[in-house]
């Protein structure tokens, strides 16, 4: 079974960055393989899309708010696809979740949590002065 491991999270100043990482872990799941999305929940609000990559194509999407400030990015050799911060804001505080699109299908401009799976438990990002 597949499980995702997010990491990376912590507290920054407005104005500060973060790299979060996204990790398989017990399987044969591979990056290059599979499409993965990074998405985020704050506070009483529902969880939204920040960025995705397909697998095969290599083609990624972000959301307007994060567009020219995130990205996304995958390294083979270590099976890992990374979120890269900058210019944090405090409306970017939240817990930030990947998955897993298992038909390399669903990363569109509006990146959509609906068709994602296997998630992983998150990690915390808070952006404060």
């Amino acid at each position: 079974q597949v499980q995702l491991v997010e990491s990376g999270g912590g507290t920054v100043q407005p104005g500060g960055s973060l790299t979060l990482s996204c990790t398989p872990s017990g399987s044969d799941f591979t990056v290059d393989f599979y499409g993965i999305g990074w998405f985020r929940q704050a506070p009483g609000k529902e969880r939204e899309g920040v960025a995705c990559v397909r697998a095969r194509t290599g083609i990624k999407n972000y959301v307007d708010s994060v567009k020219g400030r995130f990205t996304i990015s995958r390294d083979f050799a270590k099976n890992t696809v990374f979120l890269q911060m900058n210019r944090l804001n405090p409306e970017d505080t939240g817990v930030y979740y990947c998955a897993t699109d298992l038909y390399d299908t669903y990363c569109t401009s509006a990146v959509s949590p609906e068709k994602y799976t296997y998630w992983g438990r998150g990690t915390q990002v808070t952006v404060s002065s």
